[in-house]
């Protein structure tokens, strides 16, 4: 009689490729599915999913966990969203290849660009490698809970070949780009997924500098590109701001990397508040582009990218007030308890008035795009429950309000005031992306933002709004959107779909239960740094190569995680 490790018993299947719910076993053995069906046969180990959903577990391609992988064994709060695969290096920041002298300067990016704590970073990074293949020997010392992939950054890229002429966005000359592609070559062989850039201006260091990779010149992308192309493996990953009139030229930009090299190439799209119908000539153009067989996909989020306000958190809707900035460095407590001193208080609230005064504060005091974060947090609040709006039927002022619901829970109430895809204040927009079949769902940034940002929980998020609330997506499409889609995406095809072959990475999921809770800070990175983080209802179980790493959310104590060297190939 055949003896399997695990069985998944009577569970509502989902097949990753968006066919119907079918109730079955799952069998699983030595890491891989091996039967789909009425399974019979000794089991050392059986799940019951009766009236429960059985899922592959998701493929998360756009996080930032470079720094948090070296000293962390887990990727949560990824992992506690069913996420059992995350591709990191995102967004052209990361920590190799590196030179001594240049650890201080990665650092301070990405301090900057994704607002991780400088100090968390120092203590945190051994710097036991130089190369990209260095790194990812060194990620790989440490077991962790779920897969992980690492792309190969520009930044860190440029800076290694161009030193100091990098970070004055200098232009590279011939021997700098024959270095570039010899180097991107290496990484892609030695185990990088893929190569990601940023030309955004909004990404800066901590000191205000502009991304190394800011003005690179469409001559290096190319030879970037080439040594991708000359690997014979490996994805490209771009944002860009799609500002200015020459939105047809940036995509044609991109456009032709793909041409030249013929490697898959993925790019950050979201609507613009300011430009709140843009993304749909961009997503035309991507239509254009496939159509002509061009490998071409924008990676979209689903639902609003916004900042949480808090007295916790990187910022608050006083922080420009100057009665503010003169106890914010105070420590919590104290603060929450001068902050509730009536003359502190009053203080606050005549200067709010002004605070709009700076181009921070100004975003800081938009009152009708800022509203209360409850727990459950509401990612759609729609216009009647902006602060503004509460303010306006109950006769108070705007600051009034906000500071009220800050102060609940002893000081540790959040405002959300999304700063993407909510220009119309609903989710629809959100919606019509995901459904575009050019579109992959990404831009979670697990790992980065941790004082400002929590989206890391978009797997469930998809399920719980887009399925459960909004019925406007069956589950089965929702599933296949970021577990075979995301996978195929950077060339995973040994997971993502419940198959016998495949990797038994799998969720078992009661989807009535589907939420998240608030985010709340935790201090737990190196040297006591803060970070959100959102838990998760309604998984019963997350699975790894076979292995159960997560049970209703606690973890297991198994580390079945590993480092994916590269595209993978489909069973036979």
């Amino acid at each position: 009689m055949t003896t399997y490790d695990l069985v998944i018993r009577g569970g509502a299947v989902a097949d990753g490729l968006g066919g119907p719910l079918v109730e079955a076993d799952v069998a699983v053995r030595d890491g891989r599915i091996v039967e789909v069906g009425r399974v019979t046969g000794r089991r050392r180990d059986e799940i019951d999913a009766r009236g429960l959903m059985v899922t592959p577990g998701f493929v998360d391609i756009h996080t930032h966990y470079d720094g948090q992988a070296i000293w962390d064994q887990r990727f949560a709060p990824s992992s506690w969203h069913g996420v059992t695969t995350t591709v990191m290096g995102n967004c052209g920041v990361g920590f190799a290849p590196v030179r001594k002298a240049d650890h201080d300067r990665l650092i301070e990016l990405m301090e900057g660009v994704e607002d991780i704590p400088g100090v968390a970073l120092q203590e945190g990074l051994d710097w036991h490698w130089e190369s990209f293949g260095d790194y990812l020997d060194a990620l790989e010392r440490k077991p962790h809970d779920i897969d992980y992939a690492a792309q190969l950054p520009h930044a860190a890229l440029r800076v290694y070949v161009m030193g100091e002429r990098a970070s004055r966005l200098e232009m590279a000359t011939p021997e700098d780009r024959v270095r570039m592609r010899e180097l991107t070559t290496e990484a892609m062989r030695a185990g990088a997924i893929g190569f990601s850039t940023s030309r955004s201006i909004n990404h800066k260091s901590v000191s205000g500098a502009p991304t190394p990779t800011l003005r690179a010149a469409e001559e290096e992308l190319t030879a970037i590109a080439l040594g991708v192309k000359d690997a014979g493996r490996g994805v490209l990953q771009m944002i860009t701001d799609f500002d200015g009139a020459d939105v047809d030229g940036e995509f044609a930009l991109m456009r032709r990397l793909v041409e030249v090299s013929g490697r898959p190439l993925s790019f950050s799209l979201m609507q613009k508040h300011k430009n709140a119908g843009g993304w749909k000539r961009i997503l035309a153009l991507t239509a254009e582009a496939v159509n002509d067989g061009l490998p071409m996909s924008a990676q979209v989020a689903p639902r609003g990218v916004g900042v949480l306000l808090g007295l916790q958190g990187s910022r608050n809707v006083f922080s420009e007030c100057p009665s503010y900035q003169a106890i914010a460095d105070l420590p919590f407590e104290e603060r929450v308890a001068r902050m509730r001193q009536p003359a502190v208080r009053d203080a606050l609230l005549r200067e709010i008035v002004e605070a709009g005064s700076t181009p921070l504060g100004a975003r800081l005091v938009e009152f009708t795009n800022i509203y209360p974060f409850g727990n459950p947090p509401d990612y759609d609040p729609g216009p009647e429950q902006s602060i503004a709006a509460i303010a306006s039927r109950e006769g108070r002022t705007p600051g009034e309000v906000a500071y009220e619901r800050m102060m609940t829970e002893d000081g540790h109430g959040m405002l959300y005031s999304p700063f993407a895809n909510y220009a119309g204040q609903s989710l629809e927009v959100c919606g019509d992306m995901i459904a575009d079949p050019n579109t992959i769902v990404g831009l979670g940034d697990g790992g980065a933002h941790v004082g400002l940002i929590s989206d890391s929980s978009f797997q469930t998020f998809m399920l719980s709004h887009w399925g459960n609330a909004t019925g406007r997506f069956d589950l089965p499409w929702l599933v296949k959107r970021q577990t075979s889609d995301t996978a195929r995406t950077v060339g995973l095809y040994d997971r993502g779909v419940v198959a016998p072959g495949m990797k038994a990475d799998l969720n078992v999921i009661d989807p009535g239960r589907l939420g998240m809770a608030a985010p709340h800070m935790q201090f737990d990175l190196p040297a006591g740094g803060r970070r959100l983080l959102q838990r998760a209802n309604g998984y019963v179980a997350t699975i790894v190569s076979g292995t159960t790493v997560y049970r209703e959310g606690v973890a297991t104590g198994a580390l079945p995680g590993r480092l994916v060297r590269g595209p993978q190939r489909a069973p036979a």
